[in-house]
């Protein structure tokens, strides 16, 4: 079951249910105009953009005309994040598939390589380039992936930390903990320590060291969940339990 009816109707309903934002999808997502209508319309803010093609068309990939695609999918992506007022774009740098063609080096140095090129672009548009932590095989540990973000070395590179997608490795806080003030956002979801999926609030992310290492940090930014949509009801059940975990009242959800 999904939420029905325009983009305008959708952007009203999560109005009403109490959440901040949203995030759009870049490229082949929402035509512009129509969702700068929805915002106008509702005022609710449009927070972030995410990179829809990064999985597949990706930075790393050994074939340079696909990673020359990647770029043109990360520019549109950041343009389109200037045209809706979004303050940064979601980006997964690459994937490591093989030990021949895609190990973790090369993806460290190819991805690097086109970030480093995108900065110029950051810089005049008034975007962030914020990496995920993901499945991807690449920095699965907090201190290389902070290492990662510091070799960059660029003021609008930072991270947009899933909260569960690495549990299986090592409890999200202590990523927290590691990688600092590098974080810039954060996704919120939920798994076991086995890697399967769970509503938020029902794996073993231990949500009350989670919140204690976001006070520590001093995090004050978006939180947007990443998880499976559905119709109205599942929408006000997501909400309320992102505010459950992040320790926050209905009244005043996601931004912390």
């Amino acid at each position: 079951v999904k939420l029905e009816g325009s983009t305008q109707q959708k952007f009203s309903v999560l109005k009403e249910l109490g959440y901040d934002g949203v995030e759009l999808d870049s490229p082949d997502g929402i035509d512009a105009e129509e969702a700068l209508a929805a915002r106008e319309s509702t005022g609710l803010p449009i927070e972030g953009i995410v990179n829809s093609t990064h999985w597949r068309v990706r930075h790393s990939d050994p074939d340079p005309n696909v990673r020359k695609h990647a770029m043109a999918n990360m520019r549109e992506a950041m343009q389109f994040a200037r045209q809706v007022g979004a303050g940064s774009v979601l980006l997964v740098p690459g994937k490591v598939t093989d030990p021949e063609n895609e190990n973790h080096d090369q993806v460290w140095q190819r991805s690097i390589a086109a970030i480093k090129e995108l900065t110029p672009l950051a810089d005049q548009l008034e975007i962030q380039i914020l990496i995920e932590n993901v499945g991807n095989g690449f920095c699965e540990t907090p201190e290389l992936f902070a290492q990662y973000i510091d070799e960059i070395d660029h003021p609008r590179v930072g991270i947009h930390f899933d909260i569960g997608n690495h549990i299986r490795i090592s409890p999200p806080a202590e990523w927290i903990e590691v990688l600092g003030k590098r974080i810039k956002k954060l996704d919120v979801k939920d798994r076991t320590k086995e890697n399967e999926r769970t509503l938020i609030g029902d794996g073993d992310a231990d949500w009350s060291r989670v919140r204690i290492a976001l006070q520590k940090l001093g995090y004050r930014g978006w939180a947007a969940a990443e998880v499976r949509g559905g119709d109205r009801d599942r929408l006000a059940d997501v909400l309320h339990r992102m505010n459950r975990v992040l320790g926050q009242s209905d009244g005043n959800p996601q931004s912390l």
